[in-house]
């Protein structure tokens, strides 16, 4: 449309996305590749949530902004489900010897349509560190354990797709559906 009417094209998108915040891979996502359009994201880390200082059952660090009743963002809609993710990203993290946030990074970069991250760094030693995630090779096994963990069900109409129009789908819809049919296949050969 921009093209018919003599206009710039849009470059990229600025969306907040992050293994705790998945829902975009619904549709945004998806037109972003089919346009090429870039992916800039903003909060990578969930406002500090996947830093790997915030764990099940262990006080929240003093000072922390979550602690506040009026801090609405990110919503945490599943408790439970981001401390799951927050101890996969400890495991993979104590793997390399990285911190989680790099992990959380280090995902997001491999994820399809990602241009550039935001980062949100407070001082120059979490910036040093955050840059360093861009370096960190991700495992497929790892990225898989990080898919699953942190994966939203799908809504409708991708469920009815992944089970009976997978076949006929372009690439912009199977670069997000590709994980939800790898895990059906494996439940079934399971």
């Amino acid at each position: 449309m921009a093209e018919a009417r003599g206009l710039p094209r849009f470059a990229s998108t600025q969306v907040y996305y992050s293994l705790l915040e998945r829902s975009l891979e619904r549709e945004i996502v998806p037109a972003c590749i089919d346009q090429g359009v870039g992916i800039l994201v903003w909060s990578p880390l969930a406002g500090g949530l996947l830093s790997g200082k915030y764990r099940r059952g262990a006080e929240a660090p003093p000072g922390s902004r979550h602690l506040d009743p009026n801090w609405p963002e990110p919503p945490i809609h599943d408790r439970e489900a981001l401390y799951d993710t927050i101890e996969v990203l400890v495991e993979i993290a104590d793997g390399h010897g990285v911190s989680p946030a790099q992990v959380a990074l280090a995902w997001l970069l491999r994820r399809p349509g990602v241009t550039s991250l935001v980062i949100g760094a407070r001082n120059e030693q979490q910036l040093a560190a955050n840059l360093k995630a861009a370096e960190l090779v991700l495992g497929d096994e790892e990225v898989r354990r990080l898919e699953e963990v942190s994966r939203p069900p799908l809504a409708y109409p991708h469920w009815h797709q992944a089970s009976s129009a997978f076949d006929r789908l372009g690439e912009a819809d199977l670069a997000l559906l590709r994980p939800y049919l790898e895990a059906r296949e494996a439940s079934r050969d399971a």
